[in-house]
C-alpha cells in the first residue's frame, strides 16, 4: 500500500528476556568482582532495562547492585533548536561514584549524541574510574565515535526508519519493532 508504515517485529517478549539475560553475563564476566559496579539506567526505557539486568546478576551471582536514573536533558546538543524544552526527569545516582564503573544502561543506540550526553551528565556527579555502555538495540548510523560495550541486538536500519523498544513497565508489553514508511 503506498504511503502506508512498514512494521517489523524483531524481537519477541522472550527474545528481549534472553536478551538481557545474555547481557547480564556479559557484564558479569566483563567485570571480574562486582562489588564497584552501578548500573545506571538513561530515562526513559533504560531505567527498567538496568532494574531488569540487576535482576538477573542478582539471580547469577546473589549480588544486588546499586541501580541509579539518569536524566541528561540539559547536556544534549540539540537545546537550541528543539520547538520546546525536554521533560525533565529525575536523576538519582548512588554516591559516591567516585572509583565505581558506571554502567549507563539505554535502549537504543543511534548517532552517538544521547549517549555522549548521558556521559557528560553522569560526570557532573562524579568522576567514576570507568563507564561502559550497554545497549538493548544498537542501529548504527553514528555521528560521534560512540561505541557499545554491550549490545543485545545490531539491528541495520534505515535513516528513515525507527527502533520502536516497548517495554511492559512503560507500554504494557516487551517487544523492538523496526518501523517506517513504505515507499
Amino acid at each position: 500500500m503506498a504511503g502506508g508504515f512498514l512494521y517489523k517485529l524483531i524481537l519477541s517478549e522472550e527474545n528481549i528476556r534472553r536478551t538481557i539475560a545474555r547481557l547480564a553475563h556479559e557484564i558479569i564476566e566483563k567485570n571480574k568482582g562486582l562489588e564497584n559496579v552501578v548500573l545506571v539506567g538513561v530515562h526513559t526505557r533504560g531505567v527498567p532495562l538496568a532494574k531488569r539486568l540487576a535482576e538477573e546478576i542478582y539471580k547469577f551471582e546473589n549480588i544486588r547492585l546499586p541501580i541509579g536514573t539518569l536524566d541528561f536533558a540539559f547536556y544534549r546538543d540539540d537545546l537550541g533548536v528543539l520547538p520546546a524544552p525536554p521533560a525533565l526527569k529525575q536523576s538519582d545516582i548512588p554516591k559516591p561514584l567516585n572509583d565505581k564503573t558506571a554502567i549507563l544502561i539505554d535502549d537504543v543506540l543511534y548517532t552517538g549524541r544521547s549517549a555522549r550526553a548521558a556521559i557528560e551528565a553522569l560526570l557532573a556527579f562524579g568522576r567514576p574510574q570507568s563507564i561502559q555502555l550497554a545497549v538493548l538495540v544498537d542501529r548504527g548510523h553514528r555521528e560521534l565515535p560512540i561505541r557499545p560495550d554491550y549490545v543485545g541486538k545490531n539491528i541495520p536500519t534505515a535513516k528513515n526508519e525507527k527502533v520502536q523498544v516497548c517495554l511492559n513497565e512503560i507500554d504494557g508489553q516487551d517487544s523492538v519493532s523496526i518501523v517506517g514508511e513504505e515507499n
